[in-house]
């Protein structure tokens, strides 16, 4: 079986939530949030997690409106999304992220948590969501083609 090395990202204007997953691309698991500072920073930051994890693949979530278009806040996440897979020559795969973040919060509520004193805690399950859906579709198809 191959192993799989990808990271999660939940890019937000403050934070970018981050995600990895076990080898074996079953299960993805909340990484500490980066608090953003400047690009540069913010590349250098993830660049250490994808050096540190041994990172193969970006996996980026797309803040699509409810029509399924490109919204501003779309376009800037893909821009900042392809600066990231740029300056680590990395690949990325773009998820649809509407829900995640409102799926989070219920997360967080249903665990006792308020989300108001943890938006961290929000963008690091949002980016684990975004992983885990891209896991389970890898796993689908491969699953398809056996």
């Amino acid at each position: 079986m191959d192993e799989v090395w990808a990271l999660g990202l939940d890019i937000g204007r403050r934070r970018i939530g981050l995600a990895g997953c076990d080898r074996l691309g079953l299960t993805a698991i909340e990484l500490p949030t980066l608090t953003r500072t400047t690009m540069v920073e913010d590349i250098d930051a993830i660049g250490a997690v994808v050096r540190d994890r041994q990172i193969k693949q970006l996996v980026i979530g797309v803040p699509y409106a409810h029509d399924g278009t490109l919204g501003k806040q779309a376009q800037r996440t893909k821009k900042q999304g392809r600066k990231f897979a740029n300056a680590l020559e990395i690949p990325v795969a773009w998820m649809d992220e509407r829900c995640t973040s409102v799926t989070a919060e219920s997360m967080l509520r249903d665990r006792g948590v308020d989300p108001a004193f943890h938006r961290d805690r929000i963008d690091g399950l949002a980016a684990v969501l975004i992983l885990q859906a891209w896991l389970d579709e890898q796993r689908a198809a491969k699953s398809e083609c056996s």
